[in-house]
């Protein structure tokens, strides 16, 4: 692909309506869309056209999207897939993931956060070699890909918000990032003076890492600037 151009995006919906929303929506984001409503349609396009992301429903009336997803990866190991399902159970998400998915969005999600985990793919696609997945925080032991954090014989999982919020934190390790900053980078939304999700997500990721929560040592606030990561 040229330089500046369009990421052309793959959608495998087998739902009219829902595919037609998602298009339009994708395509008022500046991607290109490509919709197959069946499996096997999906599998072929994806062969044929080298899309730069799929977004893939697991329900489908041919191939299922675990079964999708895994002929797509004996051609293509790379492309970055979203498995889409209304299914919540964590076993169906290990299973998508063990199949190849990159990440999973439950039914119903909103596009703004579909397209947040989309551009979160490219950002990784765009990471230097090297750029770590998994590292330690105190005594948890964080691991990216597998969203996950370890304390002890306790696995606590990490949601995708969770997740690029601690990439971000330990990529500008010790150096204090502001709330506007990150609900950019991570949320893809503007900051204004009464949205406290940074804050909510701070609170959730301390309780998962920090012994005492209520006395970080690691992720702190600075004050006047926004958070920093403490290693």
């Amino acid at each position: 692909m040229a330089p500046g151009a369009k990421k052309r995006i793959l959608l495998v919906e087998d739902e009219p309506h829902i595919a037609l929303g998602l298009k339009d929506a994708l395509e008022f984001e500046g991607f290109g869309v490509l919709v197959a409503s069946r499996g096997h349609e999906g599998v072929r396009l994806a062969r044929e056209e080298r899309p730069d992301c799929i977004i893939l429903d697991l329900m489908l009336p041919d191939l299922n999207g675990y079964k999708v997803c895994e002929e797509v990866r004996r051609f293509d190991r790379h492309v970055p897939i979203i498995m889409l399902t209304a299914r919540s159970q964590e076993a169906d998400k290990v299973r998508g993931l063990d199949a190849g998915a990159d990440d999973y969005v439950t039914k119903p999600f909103s596009v703004n956060e579909l397209v947040a985990r989309i551009r979160a793919i490219f950002r990784r696609a765009q990471l230097a070699p090297g750029t770590p997945e998994t590292f330690t925080i105190g005594d948890a032991e964080v691991n990216l890909s597998t969203q996950t954090v370890r304390r002890g014989k306790a696995i606590e999982p990490l949601s995708f918000y969770e997740v690029e919020l601690l990439r971000l934190l330990h990529a500008k390790v010790g150096v204090p990032v502001s709330r506007d900053e990150i609900l950019s980078r991570v949320w893809g939304i503007d900051g204004n003076p009464t949205n406290r999700t940074v804050d909510n997500f701070v609170v959730k990721l301390r309780k998962k890492i920090e012994p005492s929560p209520d006395k970080p040592t690691f992720i702190l606030t600075v004050y006047g600037q926004g958070y920093k990561l403490a290693l």
